[in-house]
């Protein structure tokens, strides 16, 4: 059994940063255009630099999203961007538009080139063909059962690599190709712009009595029709990793940097314990268990992987997220006296209980002995957001270790 990429998600350098830290053996990131998620912060050119040469140093790749449907009016921004790519050296592109593909090919081409899941490949045909235009990895749809992709893995050589998403957010639209963003926001998902109407609650409204809205009753608590559970597999990595899959890859470029920190850990710690033996790995389930429920959810699911899932599993009642942890900044470096340096993120005082989360899956229970400005002034508590801050936690630290607090 070849042992899996695990493939992280990272929205800034700080983020890349804790996924390359917490256990990832590659990165994805999105450039400031022509990636999927405007929203999120992206990687500056000189980010994209700094990243890319953090991640190679710790043996870490680093992709890059190149994967909007393009108009024609994007054309010439790509190739001056794929040039820019070039010389930053990255290990693959993320690419959907066949176009922005030729261009890659052309202009960047001893770069791998990765065929995104925004361009519906749901066959064994579409992988060869993907191949013989020069791709090396093809996304799966994420509408595949795990079968399906048994089947693509023995009809495809063997060099060709599969990668495919088995944690994270789900979309209502196939293959990720929306209009209702769209449609009802003039906001274009397939150029990166997703407002996620499908979390919206909607009601009926009847002709004749407009303004007076009824409910579509799903529940007690309203309907929320579009709304998908996340995809979780941390349970079934026994067929996870039997199924011919080359790099596991968990969504989120959007998420925070404990999101990222906790499910690149846990999924680390899975598929460690797996290839050592499948009976440590099943004995070690309640501590996977435990560890992914800490990060911010909307409840799991598993998607496609076994058949076509029904209402019941597929679809949440609600779209609040279940939140157990705060996060509170990150180890950016340890002084002299011990105390950590962070980049403050959310309110905490002296005499609060919060823990450390270290990279080998130690939860540490600390006591803040101490919070001090830049200036070294004492300070009971830390309000202020974006503060730099030097904490006494009483306890041997490392950079990069984060703080979190137990809500």
């Amino acid at each position: 059994m070849k042992k899996p990429e695990l493939l992280v998600p990272a929205s800034s350098l700080e983020v890349l940063k804790i996924a390359v830290m917490f256990g990832a053996d590659a990165v994805y990131i999105g450039g400031e255009a022509f990636g999927l998620r405007a929203k999120a912060k992206n990687f500056s050119h000189e980010d994209m630099k700094e990243g890319i040469a953090f991640a190679h140093t710790h043996g870490v790749k680093v992709y890059v999203t190149v994967n909007i449907l393009a108009h024609n009016n994007d054309l010439s921004g790509v190739r001056i961007y794929l040039k820019e790519l070039k010389e930053l050296k990255p290990d693959g592109l993320i690419i959907a538009d066949p176009g922005i593909f030729m261009y890659a090919k052309e202009i960047c081409p001893e770069i791998e080139r990765h065929i995104s899941t925004q361009a519906n490949n749901t066959n064994y045909e579409t992988f060869r063909f993907w191949y013989n235009m020069g791709a090396k990895r093809v996304v799966t749809a994420r509408e595949l059962s795990l079968e399906e992709i048994r089947e693509i893995r023995a009809h495809i050589p063997e060099d060709m690599e599969i990668e495919t998403f088995v944690h994270g957010a789900m979309c209502i639209s196939y293959s990720g190709r929306c209009l209702l963003s769209n449609f009802l926001a003039g906001r274009d998902a397939n150029q990166g712009a997703c407002t996620h109407p499908c979390r919206w609650k909607y009601s009926i409204v009847e002709e004749k009595r407009p303004g007076e809205y009824m409910p579509v009753f799903e529940n007690e608590r309203g309907t929320y029709i579009f709304n998908s559970k996340d995809l979780c597999m941390i349970e079934h990595m026994d067929d996870i990793l039997n199924c011919g899959i080359d790099s596991l890859k968990i969504e989120g470029r959007m998420k925070t940097a404990l999101y990222v920190a906790t499910v690149a850990r846990t999924y680390r710690k899975a598929i460690d314990d797996y290839m050592e033996s499948p009976e440590k790995y099943r004995k070690n389930m309640p501590w996977y268990q435990e560890q992914i429920s800490n990060c911010t959810y909307r409840q799991f699911t598993t998607g496609f992987f076994y058949g076509k899932p029904d209402q019941n599993t597929q679809i949440y009642d609600n779209n609040t997220y279940q939140k157990e942890y705060t996060y509170l900044g990150f180890a950016e470096n340890v002084d002299e006296r011990g105390f950590v340096q962070i980049t403050q993120r959310n309110k905490f005082s002296v005499g609060e209980t919060i823990e450390i989360m270290k990279p080998d899956g130690e939860n540490l229970p600390v006591v803040v002995h101490g919070i001090y400005d830049e200036e070294g002034n004492s300070m009971e508590s830390a309000p202020h957001a974006q503060q730099k801050l030097f904490v006494d936690l009483g306890e041997h630290i490392d950079e990069f270790d984060i703080l979190r607090r137990a809500e």
